[in-house]
């Protein structure tokens, strides 16, 4: 099954794919919902302060890192799913460490965030 498309038709289908991914994040999961809402307010912010061209991108890609790595959360969680709905030790391992990188993708943009704006405006 090999794709043969090339060019700008290879650029075009991969948008199309990439779209159907954020849909698909956006319509089944809750916590990109969530994150993404937060996404636009932070990016929001991010434009509205007086900070200079390297904190802005700082405080703007912390919070896409987060949206990266929910989106690769749920790619886990919907492979898991789709093997088996019966409860197995490495499935729960998989939920947990992609959940656990969530975690600190919000932490480091936490840090990001706090550590800019306090040096900032201290």
């Amino acid at each position: 099954m090999a794709n043969n498309t090339t060019g700008l038709t290879r650029i075009i289908k991969a948008a199309g794919y990439s779209w159907k991914g954020f849909r698909a994040a956006w319509i089944n999961e809750a916590a990109f919902r969530q994150e993404g809402i937060a996404t636009v307010i932070a990016v929001a912010i991010a434009c509205w302060l007086d900070v200079d061209a390297v904190t802005r991108v700082l405080l703007i890609g912390s919070v896409m890192l987060v949206m990266i790595v929910e989106i690769l959360n749920s790619a886990i969680e919907a492979v898991v799913d789709r093997i088996g709905s019966e409860h197995h030790e490495l499935s729960g391992r998989a939920k947990d460490m992609g959940s656990a990188a969530v975690f600190l993708a919000i932490a480091i943009a936490l840090i990001v965030w706090v550590t800019l704006l306090w040096a900032h405006y201290r």
